[in-house]
Order: C-alpha cells, then structure tokens, then sequence
C-alpha cells in the first residue's frame, strides 16, 4: 500500500514540526493535527497473489480519492505548497483527483449522512450543485403544473451524485412526483399521492437509504475489505498512511497514542514497512545504504546481490496492470505500491540465503519469508526520533536518544531557538531546544565532535556535553534549595537556635 497527500507535516504553529526530541506520542500527537488538516489525493494498492511455486502475479491498483461532497456539510483540507510542487513535477494529475476522486468516509460521517437520510432533513452543501439543483427544481414545477398524471420528463447533464441529491430534494419538495435513474439520465414522472405511495415502500426503489450509502462510502468498501481480509499490509515508511487509513475511513484520530495502536493492530494484524526491513539489511547483508524505495528496488533488481538464483522470487505483472513493467513512475501510489511488495519479497529472500548460509529450497514458501522477518513484524519506522521503529503489537523500545550538547550564552542577550539554529546548522543536523535563559539544549542524531572544538574559544557562546546532575533546571532548583535550607540551618546553629 501507498498513499499521496496534499501536505505532510503541518505549519500551522512552529512546535508541530518533528523533533529529535519527540518520543513516539509526543510524535502521534504532533502528525494527528497534520492528518486533521491535510487530505488523501491517491493511494495505490499492489495485490501479490502466490499461483504457484515461487512466482508472483502482481494486480495494482491506482485510486484517485476526493472527500465526499453528497451531505450536510462541507470539509475543508489544506494544500502544502512543497507537497503540490513535487507531486506535479512527478506527473500528479490533479484534474483526476478533483473532478474524478471517488468519495470516502469513516464511521462519525457515515452516522451523520444516516441520521440525515432517515430524518429526511436533507441539505445540499455544493455551491455547485445547488445552482444545478434550482435550474432542475424551476424546470420541473414549471413542467408538472401542465403535465397529465402518468406523464414523463428526462434530467440530463447530471453527475453521480447530483442524480441522488436531485431526486431527494424533488422528492422533498413535490409529492405528488417521482424519479428513477436510467444510466446517465434521471426520470420524473407525475403520479398520484397513493401511487408515490406505493413506489416509496418498493424493494425497486434506487434512493434508499442503504444504496446512498453504499454508493457515498465509496472507497470505504474497498477499505472495509482489506480489513475483513486480514493479509500482511506492506507499506514504506508508514506511519503516515496508517494515521491516514485510521481517520479518513475508520474513525477520527483518537487523542490516545496507545488507542491508535491498538485500533491499527485489530484493523491490521501482520504490518510489514519495508523501511524497518531494508535499514537492518544495511547491517547484515553487504546491502549498500539508500535513501528512497526506488532505491532500494533498483539495488535488489541489481546481479550483486546474487537474488537471480532460481530460488529467487518471480515477480510477474498481470497484463492490465504492466506498464510498471515497461517504465518506472515514482510517487504515482500505484507504482510504489508495487515497489513495497517487490521490495519485501527480494529482502526476505536474501534474509533466507542468509540464514541457511545459501542453501535455500527450490520453492521457497511465502511462511518462510515471515519466519525470517518475523523481528520486523508490526515494527513501523519511526523517522529521527529515540527510538528506530513503532511496535503495533506491543510496548515501544525505550527511547535511545545520541549524546546532547548544551549551549551557555554569554553577552548575547535576546537569542532565541532559531538564531542558534542558523548558528550551527553548517556543522551538523540537529534540532534545538531552550533550557534555561541563557541555555540550549543541541540533539543530534550524528554527535560531532568538531562542535566542541569549534566553540571552545567562542566570545560569546560555550558548548558542552549535557549532564544531567548538572545542567538539569529541576536538579539546580532543587540544590540551590537545599543549599538555603543549610545554611539557614548552619546560622541557627551558630547563633544558638539550635538544641
């Protein structure tokens, strides 16, 4: 699975920026307002069916999503201006995505449009379709005021969703009318209120309100599938596109760090990223380092990593599906899509040779390649934080964060977080974090030595390694209070207070 979005990580206020010093809840709660806010455009869906032995036929799947506009209300999405450039310079066609998008929507939508439909209090949010709507209303009482019982009229021009909003509010306004789709096209027929009667308690009806919702649900069916399915859901650094799945098809993000786990791990048993797969490999296999899952194909595609043994598997495209085959489209969720299954199958089959020093069975079985990552299971990389990876099916690692720097200021009154940043950023990646008036707390994932030897005769900044014991606010309040409480107890003492 892969997944595009309109932005990834919100703005909107600059403490919602990702940090090294996050733990794995305080990034939940940093990435949920970015979910909030940002919107899905695509997401692609590989399916890997194993026909026999060891080859695979891949079916995958490119959907353009837009968020449902038949209801009450209107939602609002944000653009991140970075996200929309990168997405077009790769090809990102956002005609497809706004005029074609299929509709979604999780459990709270769904009740809502439901409690609507039942209440028959409908209301058009489209400024769109509410101009469409007042030209069918005009045409259709202008037409029904001659029309003989029986008689017929046809609406043309009509989206998918315009032929049901159209139909509930004619039905709404008019009783003594009826409608009824054919194809593209919806009919109105003039009938008795006894006849209307009749038609609204028939199995034939196409308005009811189990099929508006089954058509409004659009992309949630497909979703409501995947999870009734239970297979391994592979994806690439997928953090992002399981808070995505969570709160645009199941349910709003819960403030819960521990709920969102435990939501995913019952949606979504068996997690594979491949991100957490290929960093190990980095360790154990002589398996160059790469930055991107084009990458990390392209390198596992390549002869010298020997996987072109017949054991190896055979990945096949299904013929409607291969043009993946004949050219490469990054970040069109389709095509990456493909790439995490083919990823995952080429890295556990090099785990096997591995661990059964190369002497791998003729067919070797898809149980066998979760035998050999079963570590990485439910383990979902977690990206420059203190610890490497999420645990969906239990407690986190304890957070391992590099060595700190702290930064004493001296005769540089009104430095902030940001100039100290512009300061240091030539020499290392880091993220900074205010200690005191005049400290700073510097946390970097490579610990640079050079830092400390740069500084060392600076006029105006000192940098040291952090101590705790020492440069903690709490631990210096703590001592300089009992530094007073001794020595008011020293003077009592010598004045003769004490006994």
């Amino acid at each position: 699975l892969d997944m595009e979005f309109t932005g990834l990580h919100s703005t909107f206020t600059q403490s919602n920026e990702p940090s090294l010093f996050d733990s794995p809840a305080e990034r939940y709660l940093k990435a949920r307002q970015s979910v909030q806010r940002f919107t899905v455009t695509q997401l692609g869906l590989a399916i890997f069916s194993n026909e026999n032995s060891h080859k695979y036929v891949v079916h995958s799947y490119n959907f353009f999503l837009f968020l449902l506009t038949l209801g009450v209300a209107d939602v609002e999405f944000t653009l991140s201006a970075s996200s929309i450039q990168f997405l077009s310079h790769y090809g990102f066609d956002y005609n497809k995505f706004l005029k074609d998008g299929i509709p979604y929507m999780n459990e709270v939508q769904e009740k809502i449009l439901s409690q609507h439909l039942l209440a028959g209090s409908w209301k058009v949010s489209s400024a769109l379709d509410r101009g469409v709507l007042k030209k069918v209303i005009d045409e259709v009482t202008c037409w029904i005021a001659a029309a003989e019982e029986e008689e017929t009229m046809i609406l043309r021009d009509l989206s998918d969703y315009q032929m049901f909003e159209v139909q509930l509010v004619l039905r709404q306004a008019l009783q003594n009318v009826w409608t009824q789709p054919l194809g593209d096209k919806v009919m109105v027929k003039k009938v008795s209120p006894q006849h209307r009667q009749l038609l609204e308690n028939s199995p034939y009806d196409y308005c009811q309100k189990e099929l508006i919702l089954l058509s409004a649900r659009g992309f949630t069916n497909l979703f409501q599938t995947l999870v009734e399915a239970k297979k391994p859901l592979v994806g690439h650094n997928m953090l992002m596109d399981l808070m995505h799945l969570h709160d645009k098809f199941y349910k709003p993000l819960p403030e819960s760090y521990e709920e969102f786990k435990r939501n995913i791990h019952n949606l979504f048993p068996v997690l594979i990223d491949t991100k957490t797969v290929t960093k190990s490999i980095w360790k154990k296999c002589p398996f160059p380092r790469v930055s991107n899952l084009l990458e990390a194909y392209t390198v596992l595609c390549s002869s010298n990593l020997n996987l072109q043994d017949p054991a190896c598997p055979m990945i096949v495209l299904a013929s409607d599906c291969s043009q993946y085959g004949e050219k490469s489209s990054p970040h069109e969720a389709g095509y990456d899509a493909f790439l995490c299954g083919s990823v995952l199958l080429k890295s556990a089959h090099l785990l096997l040779c591995r661990s059964t020093n190369g002497a791998v069975e003729a067919d070797p079985s898809f149980p066998q390649y979760l035998t050999v990552l079963a570590e990485y299971l439910n383990k979902v990389n977690f990206i420059r934080g203190g610890v490497s990876s999420i645990n969906f099916s239990g407690e986190d690692a304890p957070c391992q964060r590099p060595p700190l720097l702290v930064v004493h200021v001296r005769g540089w009154p009104g430095l902030n977080e940001r100039q100290i940043y512009q300061e240091f950023k030539a020499l290392c990646r880091f993220d900074v974090r205010r200690l005191s008036k005049n400290q700073f707390i510097l946390l970097s994932n490579k610990f640079k030595q050079l830092v400390l030897r740069d500084y060392k005769h600076h006029p105006h900044l000192r940098v040291s390694v952090y101590r705790h014991w020492r440069h903690s606010p709490h631990i210096n309040c703590l001592l300089q209070v009992s530094g007073i409480v001794a020595l008011w107890s020293l003077l009592a003492f010598v004045l003769g207070g004490a006994p």
